[in-house]
């Protein structure tokens, strides 16, 4: 009774609601994987996924050896080695991007140390189609502390 209550009271507009948009991979260019790597600036480690903002490195390359490093298993069928393989560095020359990680569960099934201002990472990912808008990132792969972690699904 009390959820119908909430509910009625938030659609007319006595009680503040805030809407979180959440959404998949479809809105992201999955045939473009972006290569970025620099300093985290701030995080948000919350749901619907952690986020963070990165300083990207001015003299930003993929690293030579980035095709033949070994992806980690993941329960959804990603082909990562294909990605490596393909990954480049951004068209745009934002300084700065914002990247969304995993929700949370993923994360802690990943066992992914909370992520702090501060720390160097490098990531693999998607943006929206075209140079329009924000800088933001969808991680595909999370590079920190020496090791690599698959974001899209669980470990397999």
């Amino acid at each position: 009774m009390l959820r119908r209550q909430c509910i009625a009271l938030a659609a007319i507009g006595f009680l503040p609601v805030r809407a979180l948009a959440h959404h998949g991979w479809s809105s992201f260019d999955l045939d473009k994987p972006i290569y970025l790597e620099g300093r985290v600036d701030k995080v948000a480690w919350r749901n619907p996924h952690a986020e963070l903002m990165l300083q990207v490195a001015p003299d930003l390359r993929v690293p030579a050896d980035l095709p033949s490093r070994k992806p980690p298993a993941q329960s959804a069928g990603v082909d990562g080695a294909r990605i490596f393989a393909a990954a480049k560095p951004p068209t745009r020359r934002d300084k700065v991007w914002e990247i969304e990680l995993a929700p949370l569960t993923r994360m802690d099934a990943w066992k992914v140390a909370e992520i702090k201002p501060g720390q160097s990472i490098a990531v693999i990912g998607y943006t929206q189609p075209g140079d329009q808008g924000e800088a933001v990132l969808r991680a595909e792969y999370l590079f920190a502390d020496g090791k690599i972690y698959g974001l899209r699904s669980s470990p397999a």
